[in-house]
């Protein structure tokens, strides 16, 4: 199989990235970054402007499976425009394209409180994305909607950092569904729901993450 990862440098990303090459089930994996990633010899990580997907050689979207780890806060991007384009209009247009080039998975790491007609600007975004790559009509599309992500990031995130802690602490007495969602569960959970393919939506709650 080969595998089209996005956003193989943030958490869960990167631990897809390290099961993934891990996986001789995966023959080739394409992760496209805005920095260089560690070689590999089953790796092409072409280094690529996500602002000119034009720009993109056509061969990184000749995939079998794409799996879709994008994400970022407003804090991050700097607006909510910016927030959209990164976490809705980047994974549809991909998606998009690795879908006329062939591709039959799409997993994409959305959040436990999408909806696309929340009242919260977050969830609604996650949920008008959930919503627009299903209407892609993958063969198979899976949706993996984690909790808290539990594990060490690169960037700052102060908020989540504390609700995270809060959430540890608590853990043993909170219904599993509520419990952060170690990003090396969420990786795991990506890589078998891409291997096993299965026909049509499926959605992984948070309670099946812990």
């Amino acid at each position: 199989m080969r595998l089209l990862l996005l956003g193989a440098s943030g958490l869960v990303g990167a631990h897809v990235l390290e099961q993934a090459l891990d996986d001789p089930a995966f023959a080739r994996i394409v992760a496209p970054t805005r920095r260089a990633l560690a070689p590999h010899p089953r790796l092409d990580a072409p280094v690529l402007d996500f602002a000119d997907l034009d720009r993109w050689p056509r061969e990184v979207f000749a995939v079998d499976a794409v799996i879709c780890c994008l994400g970022t806060t407003i804090a991050a991007a700097g607006s909510q425009a910016r927030f959209v384009a990164v976490d809705h209009h980047l994974p549809v247009a991909i998606g998009a394209r690795a879908r006329e080039a062939g591709a039959r998975v799409f997993a994409l790491v959305s959040a436990m409180s999408a909806h696309p007609r929340s009242r919260v600007f977050y969830s609604r975004v996650k949920g008008e994305t959930e919503r627009d790559v299903i209407a892609l009509a993958y063969p198979s599309t899976v949706i993996v909607r984690p909790g808290v992500l539990d594990g060490a990031r690169a960037e700052s995130r102060p908020l989540e950092r504390l609700a995270l802690a809060a959430l540890r602490a608590l853990a043993p007495v909170l219904p599993r569904a509520s419990r952060p969602s170690p990003a090396a569960h969420v990786a795991r959970a990506l890589i078998a729901a891409t291997r096993r393919a299965p026909r049509g939506v499926t959605v992984i709650p948070a309670r099946d993450l812990v």
